[in-house]
């Protein structure tokens, strides 16, 4: 399902975008107007595949787990038209094809992840630093992202024995993952996000101290009944979530009981963090001011 097209600013352009399939799609032409201000953006594209042939195949076919460019329903002047959109993947496949010095920065940043990338693959703690350092930016503080990197570490071991021990698809990640949630808390991930107003965003993310707390309490220990039993197909992996979750749903009612509040909560994490930091930001506007001499 297609929604929610919106403006991205690129470069000083204006890329119309999309939403489908959970996914943000651009418009070709856009993006190649800006890059190339080319007032034929279209013909330029057609030019631009004759050029390349490997662009062309994969606009026309796709390729392994890279999808082409789709036909999507995006809001112009005239009302809602359909027209050629990308991911943001095949975006940046586009972009390397294409001749221009505005192009030129975009190519180097991909060149520059690119590089890092390699880096992290032969020294993963490069990647959890980096990581750290992105919620860092975000406004998490150090406590809260000791416990987010833990939280991935427990989750990481836990897939790994899934897809050792029988599930192997995307789609039973989350039927599993979905028990231990139901067992845990009483909600599923996607009516968790709904009940704290997410949509795209990670749901992890936004969770407090507590609620990662008993996340990993309830993925660690199946993971650990998975590996006593020795676990084996989606029958006995669910049984486990399910055990599992129900561990962790223990002893959260446990401290709800003695806390006599609730632990699953509609507050955002992220969103009372950057409350904390603009009402401190404002105390100490008002102390720098109130220092002011006066006349």
């Amino acid at each position: 399902m297609t929604k929610d097209t919106k403006i991205a600013l690129f470069k000083g352009k204006k890329i119309r975008r999309t939403l489908h399939n959970n996914e943000w799609w651009f418009v070709i032409n856009d993006v190649i107007e800006s890059l190339t201000d080319s007032n034929d953006p279209a013909q330029y594209f057609k030019r631009l595949k004759q050029r390349d042939e490997e662009l062309a195949k994969l606009t026309d076919k796709g390729g392994v787990q890279f999808v082409p460019p789709l036909m999507l329903e995006i809001e112009t002047r005239g009302g809602k038209q359909k027209m050629y959109c990308w991911n943001t993947e095949g975006v940046f496949r586009l972009i390397q094809s294409i001749p221009s010095p505005k192009a030129e920065p975009f190519k180097r940043w991909l060149a520059k992840v690119g590089y890092e990338r390699v880096q992290e693959v032969e020294n993963p703690e490069l990647a959890t630093k980096r990581t750290r350092f992105l919620y860092k930016l975000k406004g998490y503080s150090d406590d809260w992202i000791e416990k987010r990197m833990r939280g991935i570490a427990i989750r990481e071991e836990l897939t790994d024995e899934w897809k050792q021990r029988g599930a192997q698809k995307d789609k039973e990640y989350e039927i599993l993952t979905a028990e231990i949630s139901r067992a845990s808390f009483g909600v599923t991930p996607s009516q968790y996000k709904r009940l704290k107003g997410l949509k795209r965003e990670n749901l992890r993310d936004h969770m407090d101290d507590f609620e990662l707390i008993f996340t990993m309490l309830g993925e660690r220990a199946t993971t650990e009944i998975h590996r006593n039993e020795n676990s084996k197909g989606m029958k006995k992996l669910k049984s486990d979530a399910h055990a599992g979750g129900q561990i962790s749903g223990n002893a959260r009612q446990a401290l709800e009981k003695r806390l006599k509040r609730p632990i699953v909560s509609r507050q955002n994490y992220l969103n009372q963090t950057e409350s904390r930091l603009l009402s401190k930001r404002k105390r100490n506007q008002k102390i720098e001011i109130s220092r002011i001499p006066g006349p």
